[in-house]
């Protein structure tokens, strides 16, 4: 089996034991990967690599997502979300629809974002929330991510609803906290739910506990994991050469998705002037 699923996750859950499920049901021996983690309290959207496209991991990883997310505002949490320890804010300012719109818009675009203290980021080859919980500094540092857009789609103190698209490493937890911040009320996400990676959305998803019919039903092209990478189409004969670890004539610079016909050959580098190989997948992909 190779291919790509979609998997609609629970909450409650990690994103490896969505994958754990999944594993149960597949045939012994299916190599899984999922992309792009969720939290336990997150729902939608968990890409699950299947067979060979596991080595399609990054590439999915790369792709813009989408969220729908309900914020708690008149509080912080030490976690960003309901899952943490809550702290009310004494007399907190009530904004309003406005305030909360523009404080929005100046988190949207190429941002030094702080991870949330409680996370799978890596700090020191460990995990962020493993040295939380031991009660250990946690040294967050802040990175550059690409927030697309963030519409208010709902507000009724204290609760904001909000639709965010972004890109790769983008924590909606940390909106919720900046937006807080920023109104001067503190802010934690109480729901969250990932509603697309790329082209991959949730009304697409099964569930984590469905049978192997429906998952094999549900599997989705490998192509469908290389649609935001330039595609070149290449004959046989070429792509027998690149099979055999040639290179072939490029003007493309990059990572680039090769094809032969409509059957995804291979993922190549290329240089401007060469076209090289980085996988090559067998034809029954």
């Amino acid at each position: 089996m190779n291919g790509l699923l979609v998997i609609d996750k629970p909450a409650g859950m990690t994103s490896r034991d969505a994958v754990n499920y999944v594993e149960r049901t597949l045939p012994r021996g299916t190599k899984l990967g999922h992309t792009g983690t969720l939290d336990p309290l997150a729902t939608g959207v968990l890409v699950v690599c299947v067979g060979q496209a596991t080595r399609l991991a990054d590439d999915v990883q790369a792709m813009g997502k989408g969220y729908t997310a309900t914020v708690r505002l008149g509080a912080t949490s030490t976690s960003d979300d309901a899952d943490g320890e809550v702290t009310e804010t004494p007399d907190a300012p009530v904004p309003t629809r406005e305030q909360v719109e523009a404080a929005c818009g100046k988190l949207v675009g190429v941002v030094e974002q702080v991870p949330p203290q409680v996370s799978a980021l890596k700090i020191d080859g460990r995990r962020a929330h493993d040295l939380a919980r031991k009660g250990e500094a946690v040294p967050v540092k802040p990175r550059e991510v690409h927030v697309k857009s963030i519409a208010v789609t709902g507000y009724e103190w204290p609760h904001v609803e909000l639709a965010v698209e972004c890109g790769k490493g983008t924590y909606i937890r940390s909106i919720a906290r900046d937006l807080g911040t920023s109104l001067g009320c503190g802010g934690y996400v109480t729901v969250l739910r990932r509603t697309h990676v790329g082209p991959f959305a949730v009304e697409q998803g099964v569930s984590v506990d469905a049978n192997l019919a429906a998952l094999t039903a549900s599997l989705r092209p490998m192509a469908d994991g290389v649609r935001e990478l330039p595609a070149v189409r290449v004959s046989e004969a070429e792509g027998k050469a690149l099979f055999q670890g040639q290179t072939l004539a490029s003007t493309l610079v990059g990572r680039v998705a090769v094809f032969v016909g409509e059957t995804l050959h291979a993922l190549g580098e290329a240089d401007g002037v060469r076209l090289r190989p980085r996988a090559v997948f067998p034809r029954s992909c």
